[in-house]
Formats: structure tokens, sequence, C-alpha cells
């Protein structure tokens, strides 16, 4: 009931009565959190609480989890019943509050096959845990409600491309141009403190100065310089929000010229979707979510992709249940690494919080100096730019 509470918590404060005014606030509080069913506090419902204490006992009341998998559940058994319960969520919960309701209800009450419904997929909110479902269904979503399930999910890539493209440009077009050096920059591209660092030994203790004979500077847009960057993500179930992000991210540094970006996909087979990276939505209908996990196969296929291992980063995004080969696995990431490839690990790409993730496989990648750790999207951006530079990436505190 957890999630329950999340919801009437929020909506109790804008559906009338005072923030924490009295105990008939707090009472009528604890009654939507409860539910009917555990119903202690005496207090009755009546109007916009009645309404909402029923929207909530569709998902989240006893005899609605007895249904969990059948396709009645608590919202029953017709499409206009469900229509009609989502758009009831939309005007008493915020949207944040709506994309939790809604994955709850999927989960717990089976309503998956209504997503093949188009008119179901006009009615819910766009989040990436839909998007998740959608592209698991993959084919078996019927030719009426493709075009729709499309929509739904360039929406939400719209949303997360707004969201996280200027940012990605900047950070890692800054590293680019930072990690390509002159020894004879204009005035406003010297980089001070390599150039310090660099004329130390010229330091004038009486005048209390650095004389520097050398310049280090940034290069400006050398295009010359191509860096190349592998993008290797699990597919498994488990990692359906990290695929939608990482899809999306795949193609913000595709658009950057100074990049060479590669993108392949796994489960126990290994599938490279480069070419459809100019679409993120079509890499992400490319995607066959669920099955094994085989990652010494899909870091083979990504290994003999790389010609130039010193200007090359590799990202694993995995929770590293590995199916296949588990020693071939860590020996091939050494062998990467020594020559001179910067290899980077995510546990998870997602704001979901810290993943469930196979800990003996980590603890034994950050014995290769290559630390495993999730990693939200905000961050993401700071984390590539230091694997460009070949600085220490900024993991966040566990």
């Amino acid at each position: 009931m957890a999630s329950a509470g999340e919801g009437p918590a929020g909506a109790g404060a804008g559906a009338g009565g005072g923030v924490g005014g009295g105990r008939e606030e707090r009472l009528r509080r604890w009654r939507l959190v409860l539910g009917g069913e555990a119903d202690g506090t005496g207090c009755s419902l009546s109007g916009r609480d009645a309404a909402m204490d029923r929207t909530l006992a569709a998902v989240y009341s006893p005899r609605a989890e007895a249904g969990g998998g059948s396709r009645s559940g608590g919202l029953g058994g017709s499409a206009p019943q469900v229509a009609r319960w989502l758009g009831d969520i939309r005007s008493y919960f915020p949207s944040s509050v709506v994309q939790v309701m809604q994955q709850d209800a999927i989960e717990r009450l089976g309503l998956t096959r209504l997503l093949m419904e188009p008119e179901m997929l006009e009615a819910v909110e766009p989040d990436v845990h839909l998007v998740g479902t959608l592209i698991s269904l993959g084919k078996a979503l019927p030719e009426t409600t493709r075009e729709t399930a499309r929509a739904v999910v360039r929406k939400v890539v719209a949303d997360l491309e707004r969201r996280i493209a200027t940012k990605t440009r900047s950070v890692v077009g800054g590293a680019l141009d930072r990690s390509a050096r002159t020894s004879r920059p204009r005035h406003r591209d010297i980089d001070w403190d390599r150039t310090i660092r660099a004329n130390l030994r010229n330091y004038l203790p009486e005048q209390r100065t650095v004389v520097p004979e050398r310049l280090v500077g940034y290069a400006r847009a050398q295009q010359a310089l191509k860096k190349e960057v592998i993008l290797c993500i699990d597919q498994s179930g488990s990692m359906a929000a990290s695929v939608v992000h990482s899809s999306v991210f795949g193609a913000v540094l595709a658009s950057m010229p100074s990049l060479s970006t590669r993108l392949v996909v796994f489960d126990t087979s290994v599938v490279d979707l480069t070419e459809e990276l100019s679409d993120p939505v079509d890499v992400l209908f490319g995607v066959q979510l669920g099955g094994g996990t085989d990652i010494n196969r899909a870091l083979a296929y990504c290994q003999a992709k790389i010609s130039r291992p010193a200007d090359t980063v590799v990202v694993l995004i995995s929770d590293l249940y590995e199916g296949g080969i588990r020693d071939e696995m860590l020996k091939r990431v050494a062998a990467m690494k020594a020559a001179g490839v910067e290899f980077v690990a995510l546990l998870a790409l997602s704001d979901e919080g810290a993943p469930a993730y196979d800990r003996e496989h980590a603890a034994a990648l950050a014995a290769l100096g290559a630390p495993a750790f999730a990693c939200t999207p905000d961050l993401f951006p700071e984390v590539m730019a230091a694997a460009l530079q070949k600085r220490p990436l900024p993991i966040p505190e566990p």
C-alpha cells in the first residue's frame, strides 16, 4: 500500500481542508491512506474525497489485488470503465502521482492487454514506464494500435530530449574541446591551470611568478578529433527505463560531429542499432525487452568494433546478472582497459534510485578499475565528459 499512501497524502493537501488543520483533517488523511478495507479512523468520506477513495480502491484495495493478473481486477473488465478511471485520477492527482498509479494498475491488475487498444493509449499519461511497457509488447501490438503507440513513445522521447539535449551537448562538447590541446593557443583559449603546471620549473621566487615558456590551450573546432563512444545496453526486462534514457542519449551523442557513436543492445543475442540513431523512437521499437543476458557476447561484439582504443569510451549499462561466461567477460574488460579504452559500467541509467544488481560482478569490475554505479540522467553528461577526458568519474555517494 506504499504507492497508495503517496497518492492521497499528496492529494489531501490540495483537495480541501487546511494543511495539518486539526484532528479532523488528520483523520481524513489517514482514512484516505488506509482505505475502506482497513478503516479504523471512524471518519466517513463524501463528495470529492469519496470519489478519490474509489479511484484508489480500484487499484490498492485487497479485493483489487486479489484480481491481479486477471483482466477484471478492481477496474472491471470493460475498456470504458478503465477510460473513466484514467480520467478520474487525472482530475484528483498531479501528473507525477498519475504516472505511479497507472504503472501500479498495469502491474497489479494485468491491464497490459488494454494498452493494445488505441482509445486506452490516448487516455493514459505518457511516461518512461509506459514506454517500457509498450516496447516490451513489441510485435504483439496490433496494427491498429502501433501508430498510437509510436505517438505516445515520441511524446515521451521529445520531452526527454528537451530535458537532456542542451546540457549533454554543452558538457560533452566542452570536454571534447578541452581534450584537444594546442601549444599555440589564442589568448582566450589558454588553459591556465595546465599552463602553470607545465611551467612550474620557471617559477621566480623574487617576483613570485611563473614564466610561461610553454602555453597549453584548448583547440577549437578540430574536426580531425573524433572520439568514439559505444553504448552497450542490456535489454533484459528489468532495464526498461535505462533502455529508454540510453536510446535518447545515444541519439543526442550521435548528433555531435566530434563523436562517432555506436549503440548496441543485447540479451542473449546482440543487435547493432547504430543506423537507427537519427530517430530514438526507431531505436526503441528495435529493442526487444525481456529474455536472458549474455554480457560477454555483447562485449565481444563491441571489442571487435574498436579501431582506436585510446580514443574510445565503452559504456556498459547493465545490472550485471550475467548468463554468459563470467571469466571471459572480465577478461574482455581487462583487455579493453589495457589497450587504453575508457570503460564505464552503469548499473542503471534512470531516476528510479538504487537498482538490484549482481554485487559479485560489480566488485570484480571495480577490481579491474571499472567501478559500477547507478547514474541518473542528469549526471550522465558529467560522467561522459569525465570519461572522454580520462578524468576520475563523478561517482555518486551510495
